[in-house]
């Protein structure tokens, strides 16, 4: 078992509803199969039965194969699939007329019109259902569902059959493929919001990530543009002066390299603050970024008095932890929780994006390792780079699932005496 819980736990979310969407399709021909087929064997002789059930058993393989390509041009994979509704409709009229044929000139008794009425009305219902995935337009549906009853009538009134019989199989025709029709067309539905609602996740997501280099952009721009401007109208006025010959063109290149070297050192503390996480605008960053992500993000606890190496490498915590909700899982909620305890700092960080049953998250490998800790091609730190700035401060990292559904980072730092006393001052 645990090979298809592999295979099941590595799809995506919108793949599982696509699996299960073409697989209740194919469950419908072997419905109609065991419905309609198998039960003639106890109402006909066996010859008569097998004859009937073969009929039933070829149109349902057809119903599943134009279920499953329709499916696929819906998805836009593959083109319309006309030459295979076409034949479905043909093959489903003519088991139809051919049931209705046996029922009236066929072997005499009750247990052959019963069952040759059931594989008429059978087929035209699993028929009609299944054609509607090949159309689009709703009066197209309409007109598909609505020409299949009205035919069921109009061919069985001419065999033998009373206005009255006629009447009640065209409503049921009309009734049964109706509701597999609305099935089919709801579930074809379903699955593209899944789909769309995947995109959509993942574009929120990119559009965070680009809002965070936008920030940064703006503040290099911040640093940077106006000493850049002075820089070039100083060289410009450097040029002027050397070209007639002023010795203040020496000065005024002295002004520009030491504008230079400020502006070298503005750039070196941007970067720097990006680099030495502060614990506070981490947490204010990732309910920001998970929240522009489409997932719920819940803050608690208190930062305040933390010494700033502390800080720096929970933030450090905070961000990679984002990251990978960002990457790697399926969240739809993220709780991150700061909190003293005898001495110690913990933080917490959980999310429900384990991918399957058996714990493993998809930032976690199936030996058990993080995704993080394995080598990336980007570069990435990960939770190993994470468990080297805890150590700088004493401090430890446990990443792994906690409980069914759940995945969870606990980072711990020890604190000072006096850090420890001043934070718990300013928590009362």
């Amino acid at each position: 078992m645990r090979r298809p819980r592999r295979w099941w736990g590595r799809m995506s979310t919108p793949a599982k509803v696509e699996t299960y969407t073409r697989w209740s399709f194919h469950f419908f021909g072997l419905i109609e199969v065991l419905t309609i087929g198998v039960s003639a064997f106890d109402q006909v002789g066996p010859r008569l039965a097998t004859g009937l059930s073969l009929l039933v058993v070829l149109h349902a393989a057809v119903c599943m194969l134009f279920s499953s390509r329709a499916l696929d041009w819906t998805r836009g994979r593959r083109a319309q699939p006309l030459r295979l509704l076409w034949t479905l409709a043909v093959l489903t009229a003519v088991i139809a007329i051919g049931a209705v044929g046996i029922a009236e000139r066929g072997p005499g008794g009750d247990g052959v019109d019963t069952a040759a009425g059931s594989v008429f009305g059978g087929v035209l219902c699993f028929g009609a259902g299944t054609l509607t995935l090949g159309v689009r337009n709703r009066r197209r549906v309409v007109a598909l569902v609505g020409g299949f009853a009205v035919g069921a009538g109009v061919v069985s009134f001419p065999l033998g059959m009373p206005g009255i019989a006629s009447a009640a199989v065209a409503g049921l025709v009309l009734v049964a493929g109706g509701f597999l029709a609305f099935t089919s067309i709801f579930s074809v539905w379903l699955l593209n919001a899944v789909y769309t609602l995947d995109e959509a996740k993942e574009t929120r997501a990119r559009l965070a990530v680009a809002e965070e280099r936008l920030r940064f952009g703006r503040d290099l721009h911040d640093v940077m543009g106006r000493n850049l401007a002075v820089i070039a109208l100083k060289s410009e006025l450097a040029v002027q002066l050397s070209r007639r010959g002023r010795p203040e063109a020496v000065e005024q290149m002295i002004e520009v390299q030491r504008i230079a070297q400020e502006s070298q050192r503005e750039v070196r503390d941007v970067v720097r603050g990006y680099r030495e996480a502060d614990l506070e605008v981490e947490l204010t960053g990732a309910r920001g970024v998970l929240t522009a992500a489409g997932i719920d993000c819940e803050v608690s606890g208190e930062t305040s008095g933390l010494p700033s190496e502390v800080q720096s490498a929970l933030g450090w915590v905070v961000r990679e932890a984002t990251t990978n909700v960002l990457r790697h899982g399926d969240a739809e909620k993220v709780a991150v929780v700061v909190r003293m305890s005898e001495g110690r700092v913990v933080l917490t960080v959980e999310n429900d994006g384990v991918a399957d049953a058996t714990g493993t998250s998809p930032a976690v490998g199936p030996d058990g390792t993080a995704a993080s800790d394995r080598p990336a091609a980007s570069g990435g730190s990960g939770l190993a780079g994470l468990r080297e700035r805890l150590s700088a401060v004493d401090g430890t990292l446990e990443a792994g699932s906690a409980g069914k559904g759940v995945f969870r980072l606990t980072a711990e730092v020890p604190l000072p005496s006096a850090a420890a006393g001043a934070v718990l001052e300013a928590a009362s």
